[in-house]
């Protein structure tokens, strides 16, 4: 891969082209962005940036023919649509390749170099460090860009080299977020995982604590990354008789990943969160200048944060009280304009972990997005049917494209589509369960 980066090098070096790059607005996007502006910037390369929830055909023709176009953390599946475009293509994507690639495309993607599976953020870094070792002050980015994609459980030697590089420091524990903040806080506020009866109750956080047998420290409580393994053993235990099911234990225990942002200490899955909030709060500009060290940024962040985390406990509160669509192992939600549509793939996510849902259970959520539909599918598990075949195959008919995993994908729909949707897909879910 490095080879094909080397090549992306050259190419971006002998063009005498305007640069435009269109990254993605998850984490994984904004840090892919972050990383790659900074680079460019650095090599006093002229370039303009712009964060995007997608790409459609009509937003590609839209695009300069006479710019170089750099795609960060997207575009393998749009290969058909740049395959038209007069202007040379790079792509640095880890997402599946749908169709041939064409001429005019340089795709940088592990998928095609049997290299180990990596983000977004950490191709971004690795073209970043090639390009100069200077850049190695980037690699907490690519730290907190593997987190958003939930790439940490899978590491190989390039992220054992990226979280060396970040000076990142590892521990093992309950995967509570932010552990770098006092624990009644980072209870309350905690909706990855939801805990019932603590997330949102400050009353059922103090319960919580006393069965742990975990108490105040000079006045206040410990940091979760501060926990004894007694204490961590203890947390875990009143977590799980207050909700969850044994398929969750495996899940909730992993690598806490604490960096240094802004001269403090952090949790990168906290910084991720933010960033993610941000964007789906319609601020990726704030979220990019975040990442960027811009320290006005960062109080606007915090406060886009505060905001996105009411809007979330709000839509898990709809969730968990509306009516569902369910069948056997599937479960349709239509949130219609109850949900904002940036946030429905995270709603989804979340309860995809929820103790309600057995493993192999398919959930896909819809909201309104202007005139279009927003549907975002998740595996509950690690095993089960591929989400982004099924929505595939009820898709593509209607005349639209499908993004993402086997275990989490996504797609627009037009609202005059909604029932039709719905019906196919009710089709082929059920159908397929026929087959397994």
């Amino acid at each position: 891969m490095i080879e094909k980066i080397k090549k992306a090098i050259e190419k971006i070096d002998v063009s005498k082209k305007p640069i435009k790059v269109i990254s993605h607005f998850d984490t994984d996007g904004i840090t892919s962005a972050a990383i790659f502006s900074r680079a460019l910037q650095r090599w006093n390369k002229k370039f303009s940036l712009q964060i995007v929830k997608g790409l459609e055909e009509d937003f590609i023709k839209s695009l300069p023919e006479d710019h170089l176009l750099i795609f960060l953390d997207l575009a393998s599946g749009s290969l058909d649509y740049l395959k038209e475009k007069k202007t040379d293509v790079i792509i640095l994507d880890h997402h599946e390749i749908m169709q041939e690639i064409p001429a005019n495309v340089l795709m940088v993607n592990p998928l095609l170099e049997n290299h180990e599976s990596v983000s977004g953020a950490a191709i971004c870094y690795l073209f970043a460090k090639t390009l100069s070792e200077h850049n190695k002050d980037l690699a907490t980015l690519a730290v907190i860009g593997m987190v958003g994609d939930s790439f940490e459980k899978e590491l190989g030697k390039t992220y054992d080299e990226i979280i060396k590089d970040a000076d990142t420091t590892v521990k093992k524990g309950l995967l509570l977020y932010p552990s770098t903040r006092p624990l009644d806080r980072a209870l309350e506020w905690s909706s990855n995982p939801y805990i019932p009866g603590v997330t949102g109750s400050y009353k059922g956080v103090m319960e919580l604590l006393r069965d742990a047998n975990i108490q105040k420290k000079d006045g206040k409580f410990k940091a979760l990354y501060e926990l004894t393994e007694e204490e961590m053993s203890n947390l875990l235990t009143a977590i799980m008789l207050r909700g969850a099911n044994s398929k969750n234990i495996s899940d909730m225990i992993g690598n806490l990943y604490l960096v240094k942002f802004f001269n403090k200490l952090e949790d990168a899955r906290e910084l991720s969160a933010l960033i993610n909030a941000c964007s789906r709060m319609d601020s990726p500009a704030v979220c990019l200048g975040f990442c960027l060290g811009n320290k006005k940024a960062r109080e606007d962040a915090e406060k886009v944060y505060i905001n996105y985390k009411q809007h979330l406990v709000s839509a898990l509160k709809y969730v968990s009280e509306s009516e569902k669509i369910a069948g056997k192992n599937y479960t349709i939600i239509n949130a219609r304009d109850n949900i904002k549509d940036t946030i429905i793939g995270t709603v989804a996510s979340i309860i995809s972990h929820s103790p309600l849902y057995t493993q192999g259970t398919i959930i896909v959520a819809l909201a309104y997005n202007e005139d279009k539909i927003k549907v975002s599918a998740r595996l509950a598990g690690k095993e089960g049917r591929n989400v982004r075949e099924v929505l595939t195959k009820v898709v593509v008919p209607l005349g639209g494209e499908v993004g993402g995993h086997p275990n989490a994908a996504g797609c627009l729909i037009s609202k005059e589509q909604e029932q039709q949707f719905i019906e196919e897909l009710r089709k082929v879910l059920d159908i397929e369960l026929v087959k397994v």
